[in-house]
């Protein structure tokens, strides 16, 4: 077989890492940077090739450090710069690469560019920021510069009363945007956020909210979809504004050419392939690959995530082969994952977390990513079958800004109605970023290993962790753990198959399995999945060849029987 050439990032598999919920290495009860170092082995038993670092700035971590007020220091309690410095040789020496959160569309407004800019509308850093005059009702009432929400509910304008203007920001008050209108903001980004890290030896960038950078000047009304309430959701008016890609050509000649960088792009509210390939096409230097977010906001609420209105297996179907498919004849590159520090966890999300079932839905689960064409990304604690949240938790429990500010803002609005209440309380149960951001499970020590003080981690720790944990994990073959190492190393094995074939699904109407093939050449490989609790037939697609179980994930199956047993999947090659 012959084997490409590709840039590295390509055939690599990502392992997402949250900084305060990792490991605590110094008993405070929060995760840090030493804490990710002492568990280096761990990380590359895995398999894995890149470890992503969520954000380690300096930060007052009102949005748990995507609110950043210094690019070039670290937020004190996870360590320091020298921490970071010996996490990167410790990757590198044992062969992993190394990328950071690249948070640039707003800062803390604790950060010195905001606290000059705020200082008065004649300082040189004014327009650093975007600021805009209030406008007035007809009786006098000061109003925001337009009807925009905030993804954390509420106006997207903060009034300053010193300056007596609106400065943007789009989510939390205390993250004001940055202009990008303006060059020399641009500069400093480049030189503080990005030259100061890459010097250091990062191997590139995960990039926070990408396409948002580019509002255009005008900063037009929202159409009124949420009747009843002044704002709107506007994303389509601050996405891929008017000079959004311009942004990004400079950003790479100033700065990512010049090193040997990997870029992966968030790029919410960006539904049409056509456009996506903007971004992506080698051939236009903008960004290696991007996150779509279809597959994580499946069953979401029109009007606000947190309303939740479920999905039929076959959205789900469609959303992937989408974005399998979108890339095939073209120049561009993808990305499969299922699960992030913003989503609920998968095996809760798309399967079931019920003690009979979560293994066999996660061992599933984690057949269907490898199978996938595209960088896989993986998140942490999804290799050993994290599951969400009891549903008997408190939203007293839950941490998380965007989850506690609706909640808040819907109890004001409802009069504290139960209905209205119960359901958002649903939806957080099922989306809440809270989910993926509970302590890393060690072991069935107290507290899960993650920390040794006495009084507990910074976050509740999940009830199940005497039942999922890595250590009892590690000494079981049988385990979710073992299950992940094994089909990383099938995927590595088959790399031009898995990682490079292009994807064909089948049976797209069909509600209860999912199946589609993989093929490269004269390769081709066919996957099961069942994604009920009960057992369902399944018709083997005719694509010539003898079918052979390749990995399956319920023992003593030899695969050549045409149903699968509950969340059961499969592998076969075909020859």
């Amino acid at each position: 077989m012959t084997i490409r050439t590709c840039p590295w990032w390509k055939d690599s598999t990502v392992y997402q890492i949250y900084p305060s919920s990792f490991f605590d290495s110094n008993g405070d009860g929060l995760g840090d940077i030493p804490g990710i170092v002492s568990k280096i082995s761990y990380l590359s038993s895995l398999g894995v090739d890149v470890i992503w670092l969520s954000p380690m700035y300096d930060s007052p971590q009102h949005d748990m450090g995507y609110d950043i007020s210094n690019y070039e220091a670290v937020y004190p309690p996870y360590g320091t710069v020298a921490d970071i410095e010996t996490l990167i040789s410790a990757c590198h020496s044992r062969g992993m690469k190394f990328i950071l959160d690249l948070v640039v569309n707003h800062t803390s407004d604790e950060h010195a560019w905001f606290q000059e800019s705020r200082r008065s509308k004649d300082n040189p850093k004014r327009d650093w920021y975007i600021w805009r005059p209030a406008k007035y009702a007809e009786d006098g009432t000061r109003m925001p510069p337009n009807n925009w929400r905030s993804f954390f509910s509420g106006s997207a304008w903060a009034w300053d009363e010193d300056s007596q203007e609106y400065y943007l920001h789009l989510f939390a008050t205390q993250q004001p945007d940055l202009n990008w209108e303006n060059p020399a903001t641009r500069q400093a980004i480049y030189d503080s956020a990005m030259r100061f890290w890459l010097d250091k030896g990062v191997d590139g960038f995960r990039v926070d909210t990408v396409n948002m950078y580019s509002k255009g000047t005008e900063l037009p009304d929202a159409p009124i979809i949420d009747e009843g309430i002044f704002e709107q959701p506007a994303s389509g008016l601050f996405c891929n504004g008017p000079r959004m890609h311009e942004f990004l050509r400079e950003m790479n000649t100033e700065v990512l050419n010049k090193y040997d960088t990997v870029t992966v792009g968030e790029l919410p509210h960006t539904p049409d392939p056509a456009h996506v390939l903007r971004y992506v096409g080698s051939g236009d230097k903008q960004l290696d690959m991007v996150f779509q977010f279809d597959i994580v906001d499946l069953g979401i609420g029109r009007t606000h995530k947190y309303e939740y209105e479920g999905y039929a297996l076959s959205e789900l179907k469609s959303v992937v082969s989408k974005w399998q498919q979108f890339i095939e004849g073209t120049d561009g590159w993808t990305t499969a994952f299922c699960e992030n520090h913003d989503q609920g966890r998968s095996v809760s999300r798309f399967c079931s977390d019920a003690p009979e079932s979560r293994e066999r839905s996660a061992k599933m689960l984690a057949l269907m990513m490898c199978a996938l064409t595209g960088t896989l990304f993986v998140y942490q604690g999804q290799e050993i079958g994290m599951i969400n949240a009891p549903k008997e938790w408190p939203i007293s429990d839950y941490k998380d800004i965007e989850s506690i500010n609706y909640y808040n803002s819907v109890a004001e609005r409802t009069d504290n109605d139960p209905k209205a209440l119960g359901h958002v309380m649903k939806s957080i149960q099922i989306l809440g970023r809270d989910h993926a951001r509970l302590p890393m499970q060690w072991d069935d020590s107290p507290h899960a290993g993650f920390t040794t003080k006495k009084e507990g981690a910074w976050m509740r720790i999940h009830d199940e962790y005497r039942s999922i944990n890595v250590a009892k994990q590690e000494k079981d073959p049988k385990s979710v753990l073992s299950f992940w190492k094994s089909v990383l190393k099938i995927r590595k094995e088959y790399r031009e198959l898995f990682i490079h074939g292009a994807f064909e699904p089948y049976d797209m109407e069909n509600q209860q399995t999912f199946v589609f093939g993989k093929r490269h050449g004269e390769d081709i490989a066919v996957v099961a999945l069942n994604f009920t609790g009960e057992e369902q037939p399944f018709k083997k697609p005719d694509v010539g060849g003898k079918f052979e179980l390749l990995v399956g994930n319920v023992e003593g199956v030899d695969g050549t029987e045409d149903k699968l047993a509950p969340w059961e999947g499969r592998i076969y090659l075909v020859s």
